[in-house]
């Protein structure tokens, strides 16, 4: 599933065929554990990098404040498809690696289904880059109750 936090490519300054996803996950609460995880991503895998973009994943970033860790992904959607991800992280034997290796430092959010692991967030604010409007957003309700 795939979120826009954007509202609209143009608007977020992204290609016309790219959309920008955030997600969130908890980290265990353990300073070694934390430290290690952070290490990891300073040396992500060659084969993680080429799966990202194989499919369709333009962009990167996650930013962490204590356990709570915020991915903002953007994609080239002509190409990218969420489940088609999730399947080649469970059939290739390297990208299984690397996720059961975060998940030693990882834990679901309070919100976090059963099973998942990362979750989209629901954009509450956006601020027009056109100077009008008032940055109310159209909704679908939460996402989620709180638990």
């Amino acid at each position: 599933m795939s979120i826009s936090i954007a509202g609209s490519a143009e608007r977020a300054g992204l290609r016309e065929d790219a959309m920008r996803h955030c997600l969130f996950l908890d980290l265990k609460d353990d300073p070694d554990l934390i430290a290690q995880y952070e290490a990891h991503h300073r040396d992500v895998w060659p084969e993680v990098q080429r799966h990202l973009r194989a499919q369709g994943v333009v962009g990167m970033q996650i930013w962490r404040l204590g356990t709570r860790l915020c991915m903002l992904m953007e994609t080239d959607d002509a190409r990218f498809d969420a489940a088609r991800m999730a399947r080649a992280q469970v059939e290739d034997p390297r990208i299984a690696a690397w996720e059961a290796l975060m998940w030693r430092f990882q834990a679901p959010t309070p919100w976090t289904p059963e099973g998942r692991k990362w979750v989209e967030g629901a954009m509450i604010f956006e601020l027009p880059t056109d100077g009008g409007g008032d940055g109310a957003l159209e909704s679908n309700g939460p996402l989620m109750a709180p638990p």
